[in-house]
């Protein structure tokens, strides 16, 4: 990914989320949390994704959701970008546990991880632009 930088509180726009395994595009609008303001941010102040929005974490072992008002799936993700656990339906006021092995986290509208066939082993990419 060659990255352009934003201001400390506005997250990356990235263009989509691929899984490589399923040959899937998971999201076509990913925003890429990679600040501390924006990991802390997360998806407070606001009202839910849309089928095609995702947030993408890094670094991040766990989430929560306290103070959401809507529940969503969260992917786990190593540093090759491997999936490496999935929790679905993550409802407010939630908190999963730290997974080790994870070193960012793909926040995703509820049911995306069904629809989509997301599962422990599937290669994940980013993309920016339009080349998806």
């Amino acid at each position: 990914m060659n990255g352009t930088h934003s201001s400390p509180q506005e997250s990356r726009p990235l263009s989509a989320a691929l899984d490589e395994t399923t040959h899937t595009v998971v999201a076509g609008k990913v925003r890429h949390a990679d600040t501390f303001l924006t990991r802390l941010r997360g998806l407070l102040g606001t009202d839910g994704l849309a089928e095609d929005e995702a947030l993408w974490i890094s670094p991040c072992k766990g989430i929560h959701t306290i103070g959401m008002t809507f529940p969503i799936d969260v992917v786990f993700l190593d540093g090759d970008r491997r999936v490496v656990a999935v929790r679905e339906q993550v409802v407010p006021w939630r908190a999963t546990r730290f997974i080790k092995r994870a070193s960012s986290v793909l926040e995703l509208p509820a049911g995306s991880i069904r629809k989509t066939g997301i599962a422990v082993g599937n290669q994940f990419d980013f993309v920016e632009g339009e080349d998806h």
